[in-house]
């Protein structure tokens, strides 16, 4: 039954970012906002709730190092698996916020958490306030200015859709996308018992990969549609997402207490190392382009960091 879940979940997770992809298009176009900025926000929030929703409950019921765990195996993922696979698959022309906003961001989020927990390896109410206003300002910043900042390719082929279309298929991509998520997390939850996997293991690399498949459906869709600006806008926007505001969120409800050394000593350094390792790979060798030879790195870099956890 188990397996028949895990097989289930990807579908509806697959059918669900199809739905939410349309309704992020539509509403660029509708509201002429750059495309990699409704990448950031609409699509980030909806595809960082499967993060948000497993990192609340399992710090509610006392199990800090999956709520930790699944964040930082995510945004690992999310950059190593997602954008490694996607890149591979298609090549993607950067952006110019990419410099300017979008990798600074994520940088700094997440130098901000590894800032916060570095002392006492525990994320208190006051700095998931921090974490939550920080965010905020970041979306007052590009809404108010990124908007004619970003360069932005509109598809003139695309139809703006009704209104009531619009927010039919992001309900209905949001639903599918934590459906979805639910299903696939709680198969793997169950597979990974089983062989008795510690939990932080389960976080980092089970829970945070389930976690990380609406990115990754979102972004190949994104790519197999021509819709390049939001693929790479929602991956660097779900990193600042599930630092600021998951574990953000997380962390106001009750503040989390990592248990395992070998989250800070090991775990967020990996974090780091990904988000890092993404900057150079956009200017070398063929600048402000991801292709296959990129893609072939970031992967292989993860599967390294898979083979060291195992």
């Amino acid at each position: 039954m188990d397996y028949l879940l895990l097989l289930v979940g990807f579908i509806v997770l697959i059918l669900g970012g199809n739905w939410l992809l349309k309704a992020a298009v539509g509403m660029a176009l509708r509201l002429e906002i750059p495309k990699i900025i409704i990448g950031m926000t609409v699509v980030s929030f909806a595809t960082s709730a499967p993060e948000l929703i497993v990192s609340l409950n399992s710090a509610l019921s006392g199990y800090a190092d999956i709520s930790l765990g699944n964040v930082i195996g995510s945004n690992i993922a999310n950059i190593g698996l997602v954008l490694g696979l996607v890149t591979i698959i298609s090549t993607i022309q950067v952006e110019k916020s990419f410099y300017t906003t979008d990798w600074p961001v994520m940088m700094l989020a997440s130098l901000l958490l590894y800032f916060f927990m570095f002392k006492d390896e525990t994320l208190q109410r006051y700095e998931g306030v921090i974490l939550l206003v920080s965010l905020i300002v970041f979306l007052v910043y590009l809404l108010k200015f990124q908007k004619v900042a970003v360069a932005d390719e509109v598809d003139n082929e695309s139809a703006i859709l009704p209104v009531k279309m619009l927010f039919l298929y992001l309900i209905i991509g949001g639903v599918g996308l934590w459906l979805g998520s639910e299903l696939l997390i709680k198969s793997a939850v169950n597979i990974a018992t089983n062989f008795n996997i510690s939990e932080r293991i389960i976080g980092i690399t089970i829970i945070s990969v389930g976690t990380s498949i609406p990115e990754l459906a979102a972004s190949i869709i994104a790519v197999i549609k021509k819709e390049k600006a939001i693929s790479l806008g929602n991956l660097l926007g779900s990193n600042v997402f599930n630092i600021l505001a998951v574990l953000g969120i997380t962390s106001i409800v009750t503040p989390i207490q990592g248990k395992d050394p070998s989250l800070m000593s090991n775990d967020m350094m990996w974090m780091l190392l990904f988000a890092l390792l993404v900057l150079p790979l956009v200017f070398v060798p063929v600048r402000m382009k991801l292709g296959w030879k990129e893609g072939i790195i970031l992967l292989g870099t993860y599967v390294v960091f898979i083979a060291l956890m195992i």
